[in-house]
């Protein structure tokens, strides 16, 4: 199953009607035995309107991968509050976890996908794109952490590259390899590379600081 929500529409919503037909169809017959006839199968509306919006299978499919990370993006900015390392495990939650939201079937068809991004421009400009938004998202994660004094001194967007290629890599070992005990093992380090390289001494006086700045910027009442 997809994401919670990311087929939700208005009753007119032509975009994300084409977005789930595209999903539906991939997920059943994949990357390589999908056309775009066997799209139009899983679509309510004529099969000329497919062609009205996009050029083709690839392109649908690149689009497909805009309008997942415009929800991703969403969702990030969402839940883009409290102390950042809540905010950090919570998206470790997201990313490593097997038993997370993001169902397996959905991270399968991104891996798929990121395969064509070997040999093929468009799909790789909109993965770098998708890299770029989760870099630049745990890089703030990290920068909010030792402003809160909650992180160390350590230099944000070298962290974050590390962190998302771990996670990278993980999302595609969820979908190709058979090991379960993988999840428990990588965020079993990954808790650990949090307490001993990123954690100030004392996080706790991190997040009284930030309540503290809280509370003055809404005049008390945040107590």
């Amino acid at each position: 199953m997809p994401p919670e929500g990311l087929f939700e529409r208005a009753a007119d919503d032509t975009r994300t009607e084409i977005m789930e037909a595209t999903y539906e169809a991939l997920t059943e017959y994949g990357y390589a035995d999908l056309t775009i006839q066997r799209i139009a199968d899983e679509f309510d509306k004529s099969k000329s309107l497919l062609y009205h919006h996009h050029d083709g299978k690839d392109d649908l499919l690149t689009g497909f991968l805009e309008f997942a990370l415009d929800h991703f993006e969403e969702d990030m900015s969402l839940a883009d509050s409290g102390p950042a390392d809540e905010r950090l495990d919570a998206l470790f939650d997201v990313l490593v976890d097997t038993d997370s939201d993001v169902d397996e079937e959905f991270v399968g068809v991104l891996v798929e996908l990121r395969a064509q991004a070997v040999s093929d421009e468009a799909y790789a400009d909109q993965f770098a794109k998708n890299n770029e938004f989760l870099r630049s998202h745990v890089t703030d994660i990290i920068a909010d952490g030792i402003d809160e004094g909650v992180f160390r001194e350590v230099d944000p967007e070298q962290t974050a590259s590390f962190l998302v290629t771990l996670l990278n890599g993980r999302m595609t070992e969820r979908t190709t390899t058979e090991n379960p005990d993988a999840a428990r093992s990588v965020r079993r380090e990954l808790d650990r590379y949090v307490e001993t390289r990123l954690l100030a001494e004392n996080p706790e006086a991190g997040h009284a600081a930030s309540n503290a700045d809280a509370c003055r910027s809404t005049g008390g009442m945040g107590k």
